[in-house]
């Protein structure tokens, strides 16, 4: 199957993109893809052979999960690969456009139990948010 691939350009510099985007206490506030849900913890080994753990839930409780990626490579503020418990594979790529303008790119592996369509929605949600939240700090 292929890839999906989600893109998100950020008005911020590339290293305050890459530490928003790697460091927990900044993953709790965005990593979730509406309103109703949060991620009320998380925790990043970002080296090779190391683990992003995050929860993610609805707020009220109904409903929630693990989500793990394990590394496989980092490339710092260039790329960083990982893959989760299940095998598929994650690439999210960093980009630097201008002093203050990073392109964020994720490719990853779907998987089959929901609509491909469904998928790229929920990812790109997630990675709108991360904008929204990276730019008003």
């Amino acid at each position: 199957m292929n890839k999906i691939k989600v893109t998100a350009e950020i008005n911020k510099p590339i290293n305050e993109v890459w530490n928003t985007f790697n460091n927990p206490e900044h993953i709790v506030k965005w990593n979730f893809a509406h309103e109703s849900w949060e991620c009320p913890s998380a925790k990043n080994d970002l080296t090779v052979g190391g683990k992003l753990e995050v929860r993610m839930q609805a707020k009220d409780g109904s409903f929630g999960f693990d989500f793990v990626g394990i590394y496989d490579e980092v490339k710092e503020n260039q790329s960083i690969q990982y893959h989760m418990e299940d095998g598929r594979e994650v690439e999210i790529i960093f980009e630097k456009l201008s002093d203050d303008k990073t392109k964020v790119t994720e490719n990853f592996d779907p998987e089959n139990q929901n609509p491909l369509e469904f998928q790229k929605d929920g990812w790109q949600a997630i990675l709108d948010n991360f904008k929204s939240y990276s730019e008003s700090i």
